[in-house]
């Protein structure tokens, strides 16, 4: 593969029959006119033309034929304003001979013969009133031409002798070659590598690569993704290239930037990759880079600016810069911390980093925090008890939010038989013919009955929230904590992910012993949970300003 400017394509193209013939219309055509124009002079990239050798010399047009046909007739357009305008190449269609013929001289008498011809002449007229609706017709011609002789590329394939041709034609019309920069950047370096027998060596080295982007949690620690993309290894290169400087972002430019290199010295540029690949692995096997590297990458940062912020320093250097990035990130003192509230932005920034610090300094533990699930799942901030369901609206969940409150007063000690099974009796009432009317009282009493007295504090402080993975079941968001306590515990018995220091807040982990009770969530548990959240993050706090 190679970019290959339109004015220097030549030879003579045909296409078989197993293609359909000329269909593109004036939308193909306007936005080809248009792409080509608002280059303005600048490398623009036109998608790939395949092609295989004959033994008649022709080029067999496997494809691009739509692409080429097209070009053809623009410049035969331009020809009538430049004369000297060249066309290098022809076509010549092997279902309809005529179509040659026809294309040297697309007229409305002929246009109806077969269908192909209409097409060609349609798209003929459209770039004829294409061009006079230009400011000045022929100087735009001129332009359009000097476009496509000096800065308009097609990327060149040509398939090797021993391709079936329908076959590669049916893979590439279902997208199955993904003509992509790491493609194009894979065949340029094995092809220099080949002069000095090292291709077989290089595409083995780029296959382990590949291998290991793609385990799930690698790609998630470094991307923040979930998804599979179709080369991870893109990510390496995408980084040596650098980004674009303009926007949108120009086709092929990982490819573009990174060929002087490799045609300078494949070697060089190889070894750079490697590198990289070497520098993500042992990111990925240090305990402490990892954490604090998944952090900043899950909270938006770039792996690109993290490899910058690893140049020219130690190791330890390193250590201290991502503890900065990471302080800049969170902006915040202790009493920020305790200040925080449900909406605002650093509450899940704050949560999320209390949940990493507290899997990596598990000294004794294996256990790595899992980036991987935390990209695959979307995660609100939720509170740990909700004092009320105000937000439900819908008979459903008024419904469901009842039920699950039901099911909790069976293990509530709180409430004597005789009340608890009152409660019950009116609850399974409501249940059959639910309403605002009938919902609306039972929410007061259960709501009151699963929070003792004095401990309604701030419902919105942070240390009333906790990370949960989001999900369409808004009666268990705005549920009591021994309604989510007993949710919590059930998943976590049938192997959900949950958040570590989630799972900790409705063992109640932080809550000292002579404070325990465990169906409610109440002020010492919650100061406790706010001290053990300000001494895990506190290496990313800020100072307290002197008073």
């Amino acid at each position: 593969m190679r970019p290959e400017l339109v004015g220097n394509i030549a030879g003579e193209f045909f296409v078989p029959s197993y293609q359909r013939g000329y269909r593109w219309g004036s939308d193909e055509v306007t936005r080809l006119l248009d792409d080509i124009h608002e280059s303005a002079g600048n490398k623009y990239f036109l998608q790939p033309v395949v092609v295989k050798r004959r033994d008649d010399e022709k080029w067999e047009l496997i494809d691009g034929q739509q692409r080429l046909t097209t070009l053809s007739l623009i410049l035969r357009y331009i020809r009538h304003h430049l004369p000297t305008a060249s066309l290098k190449y022809s076509l010549e269609y092997e279902t309809r001979a005529a179509s040659a013929e026809y294309l040297q001289n697309p007229t409305s008498e002929d246009s109806q013969s077969n269908i192909d011809f209409f097409h060609i002449f349609g798209a003929f007229e459209c770039i004829r009133k294409w061009f006079e609706e230009q400011d000045h017709t022929t100087l735009a011609a001129i332009n359009f031409y000097k476009y496509l002789s000096e800065s308009v590329y097609v990327i060149w394939y040509e398939a090797p002798p021993e391709v079936e041709s329908t076959t590669l034609f049916t893979r590439l019309n279902i997208g199955r070659i993904p003509l992509t920069d790491a493609e194009l950047v894979k065949a340029l370096i094995l092809t220099r590598s080949r002069q000095v027998k090292r291709d077989r060596e290089i595409a083995a080295q780029w296959d382990s690569i590949e291998r290991d982007l793609r385990i799930p949690e690698v790609w998630a620690f470094v991307t923040g993704k979930s998804a599979p993309e179709a080369t991870h290894i893109t990510l390496l290169l995408d980084t040596l290239a650098g980004r674009p400087q303009t926007y949108p972002r120009p086709m092929f430019h990982t490819f573009e930037t990174l060929r002087p290199q490799i045609e300078q010295s494949s070697e060089d540029l190889w070894n750079q990759v490697i590198d990289l690949h070497s520098l993500v692995m042992g990111w990925y096997d240090n305990r402490v880079l990892f954490h604090k590297i998944g952090y900043l990458i899950a909270r938006g940062q770039r792996f690109d600016g993290l490899v910058a912020l690893s140049n020219d320093c130690t190791k330890h250097e390193f250590d201290a810069r991502l503890d900065a990035r990471i302080r800049n990130d969170l902006n915040l003192s202790p009493s920020d911390v305790a200040e925080l509230r449900y909406g605002n932005w650093r509450a899940e920034a704050v949560l999320l980093l209390m949940n990493v610090e507290t899997v990596r300094r598990m000294k004794l533990s294996s256990e790595r925090f899992s980036f991987k699930e935390h990209a695959t799942r979307k995660w609100s901030i939720e509170h740990i008890h909700a004092q009320n369901a105000e937000p439900l609206n819908r008979a459903a969940q008024w419904e469901e939010w009842l039920r699950l409150h039901r099911n909790a007063l069976a293990g509530l000690p709180t409430i004597d038989d005789s009340q608890r099974a009152d409660l019950t009796r009116r609850i399974n009432g409501a249940l059959d013919d639910i309403s605002a009317e009938t919902f609306q009282p039972l929410e007061q009493e259960l709501s009151s009955v699963f929070s003792r007295a004095g401990e309604g504090a701030d419902i919105d402080a942070i240390s009333n929230l906790a990370l949960l993975s989001s999900e369409d079941n808004s009666a268990l968001s705005n549920s009591a904590f021994e309604v989510k306590r007993r949710s919590i515990l059930e998943r976590d018995r049938e192997g959900s992910y949950i958040p570590v220091c989630t799972r900790n807040v409705f063992l109640k982990y932080y809550t000292d012993a002579e404070g325990q009770q465990v169906h409610f969530w109440g002020e010492r548990d919650r100061a406790g949970y706010l001290v053990a959240m300000q001494s895990y993050i506190a290496p990313y706090l800020l100072e307290e300003d002197a008073p």
